[in-house]
């Protein structure tokens, strides 16, 4: 995606009443992606996941509902182990090997983290079948409502020493999102090291302008997002896609930047942050 292409722009009305609504959210799953949590070896940033719980907390502070939805397992195995091993592995064998030493380092890292604040947290691991199966789901939901109403803080991770098919095609977005829909909550902030989708590459293209709001324009953004898509491991695309499902549900999306200050607190003051998804439910989506 490195030329700058042109979108066309929902009306300011619409994108502020979207806004007020993801504004007004009493529960929220917040999705935090692996270059959010990771630094530039790809081995878990602890600085990066404190911020992130800080994020996480102003909204607890609101009386706010979140659950967490957690990539950064495999970079903290990485980072435990001090293994050489290329970037994005290419073995899923090793990616699953990694996962599992890892899940153990960064729950300590999250419960550590958030005991600053006097939070408690659970950690759930789930693959796609367990939200697919209606009996496996129901328990899933379950389990989650139940914490929520302790005051505790769920965090999701995929359960990858099973979840081949999350490893192969990095489909925490679409895991979150299915997430964000299943538990019917108000809002999902997916964070991400992009402070929202562009009409081009940001990263090697100057002149690529942030998108404001998704709504009926999303044919033409996802064409747009098309070439970014890596074959193996996600990538804006998937977070795009994982939005629209959410907002075709009814509920209000948000692809924000992680390193953002304060964003989840700016997202609770209906500030202007990242490229946000119109709900689509007849009166948010023109």
């Amino acid at each position: 995606m490195s030329e700058t292409v042109a979108v066309e722009a929902l009306d300011d009305r619409t994108i502020d009443r979207a806004r007020r609504r993801a504004a007004e959210a009493g529960r929220v799953v917040v999705k935090a992606g692996t270059n959010s949590l990771t630094d530039d070896d790809s081995r878990l940033d602890r600085v990066k996941l404190d911020k992130l719980v800080a994020d996480i907390m102003d909204l607890r502070d609101r009386g706010t509902d979140v659950v967490l939805v957690s990539s950064g397992a495999v970079g903290a195995g990485k980072g435990l182990l001090d293994v050489d091993v290329e970037q994005d592995p290419k073995m899923i064998e090793e990616s699953q090997a990694l996962s599992t030493v890892g899940q153990g380092h960064l729950m300590r890292h999250y419960t550590q983290s958030f005991d600053r604040y006097g939070q408690t947290v659970a950690q759930i691991l789930v693959t796609g079948k367990d939200l697919d199966t209606p009996e496996r789901f129901r328990n899933f939901t379950n389990t989650v409502e139940t914490l929520l109403d302790w005051g505790v803080v769920p965090i999701i991770n995929e359960n990858d020493a099973v979840a081949t098919e999350e490893l192969r095609i990095g489909d925490n977005d679409m895991l979150s999102a299915s997430v964000a829909i299943g538990l019917g909550v108000d809002l999902l902030v997916t964070l991400t090291d992009v402070d929202g989708v562009y009409t081009g590459n940001p990263k090697d293209n100057p002149n690529a302008e942030l998108i404001d709001a998704v709504g009926a324009n999303y044919d033409s953004v996802l064409r747009l997002v098309d070439d970014s898509t890596t074959a193996a491991f996600g990538g804006i695309q998937t977070k795009v896609e994982g939005a629209r499902d959410v907002s075709e549900c009814g509920i209000p999306a948000i692809i924000a930047g992680s390193a953002d200050p304060d964003v989840l607190d700016r997202i609770a003051e209906a500030k202007s942050v990242g490229t946000i998804f119109v709900p689509i439910d007849g009166e948010s989506d023109d």
